[in-house]
């Protein structure tokens, strides 16, 4: 760990402050609302019809979620594939909030399932798999991948019971289990970055089995593709928001310069996302759709210039370091947004379910529901970044920037 972040340690301090109540109240609220889903189905409490049979649970919180969740992901690409240690001081609250993302992705799965309650089987019955099906690679993968992650955050929780002498048994367990661990961690991280570099890929896959429900501009054997390098750029964006986020609430080093140094990776993403994008629009002969302003052609632009503007924020020279981080924070802010529009378009604004169907809103059941699965999503980084050690530094307004 490079000294000038310091080592990672636990914010502390009180647990039930106002927002946390917030949180755990929306949480058991959503609790009973999917007790009640779980005994009427869902016919009764989502908008969800035969001809629109993914809603919100399935476009937000997995093909959206665990987008936002791959900042674990984009962060170890840099580390462990090219070799940029400079960058570790982050891969711990990374890693956190992927895993915490895609345990989310997993319960919109499950919530979504018409017999949820037969989800065990999918791993188990490996005999009766269907090999061709995109939908089963996803679905083993994004299982896979949230045990794998929250194995990786293993050593992070027994770092910090071996150090308590009053639960003797954790620290046993810690001791015995933390080399083991530590000796697997190459394996781990290796099946971490291969796991959702298949599954993001295979999230654009899954839609274009709508065939021509899909509208020509995302209707392109190009979107796998899209779907990948869109998930790095929104993974490294969430790494921006939720550094500055973390690091200004709980005056913790900052990591501007690491940030920073981020910056042109972030950039060579965000070009390469924009450059195919528009070369697969001109090569397949599809450019009369850009200027037939309609709600189409404005959802395209607008993710090319969610994409675009940010590069160029980020290409221009820093000044100041608090104008410096004021362009990391909104150019981070458009990529995830960016990133997020792109995805919810394919998954449902550009999805015509046929004449014969109403266009799909989401119900105020489906709504709070995943409202209510954010707040426990928040509720527990707040927790275990209070008492593991996450963040980097000392809380301390006095640290450089």
């Amino acid at each position: 760990m490079n000294n000038e972040h310091g080592v990672p340690t636990p914010v502390g301090g009180k647990i039930m402050t106002p927002v946390m109540k917030f949180c755990l109240a929306l949480t058991g609220i959503t609790a009973v609302l999917l007790i009640y889903r779980f005994l009427v189905g869902l016919g009764a409490v989502t908008n969800m019809t035969d001809g629109h049979p993914w809603g919100l649970w399935i476009a937000f919180d997995v093909v959206t979620g665990t987008a936002l969740a791959c900042g674990g992901y984009a962060i170890a690409l840099l580390i462990y594939v090219f070799n940029k240690g400079k960058y570790h001081p982050l891969i711990r609250s990374a890693i956190l909030t992927s895993a915490l993302g895609y345990t989310l992705g997993a319960i919109g799965v499950i919530i979504d399932l018409g017999r949820p309650w037969w989800t065990w089987k999918l791993p188990v019955f490996f005999w009766t798999w269907n090999l061709d099906s995109v939908q089963l690679e996803v679905a083993l993968c994004i299982m896979l991948y949230t045990a794998v992650l929250w194995i990786e955050m293993a050593p992070v929780f027994m770092e910090r019971w071996e150090e308590q002498d009053e639960k003797p048994k954790l620290q046993e367990f810690s001791r015995k289990w933390t080399p083991i661990l530590m000796k697997a961690m190459p394996w781990l991280i290796a099946l971490g970055i291969v796991l959702p570099t298949m599954h993001q890929s295979s999230l654009g896959s899954m839609i274009l089995l709508a065939g021509p429900k899909l509208h020509p501009l995302w209707l392109t054997p190009w979107l796998p593709f899209f779907f990948l390098v869109s998930c790095i750029a929104m993974g490294y964006g969430m790494v921006v928001l939720e550094t500055m986020w973390s690091r200004t609430v709980y005056s913790r080093y900052r990591e501007t310069s690491i940030l920073q140094a981020l910056a042109p990776a972030m950039v060579v993403v965000l070009l390469v996302w924009v450059g195919v994008r528009l070369f697969d629009v001109f090569a397949s002969g599809k450019t009369g759709y850009l200027f037939n302003l309609d709600r189409f052609s404005m959802l395209f632009w607008a993710e090319i210039l969610l994409f675009t503007v940010p590069a160029v924020i980020l290409m221009m020279k820093p000044t100041r370091t608090d104008k410096y981080r004021y362009r990391l924070f909104v150019s981070a802010g458009m990529m995830v947004t960016g990133g997020m529009l792109h995805r919810f378009t394919a998954y449902w604004f550009a999805y015509n379910p046929g004449e014969h169907w109403n266009l799909y809103f989401p119900s105020m059941f489906e709504i709070f529901v995943t409202v209510g699965l954010i707040a426990a999503e928040v509720a527990a980084f707040m927790y275990i970044i209070k008492r593991f050690p996450i963040l980097t530094g000392r809380p301390s307004a006095a640290l450089p920037t």
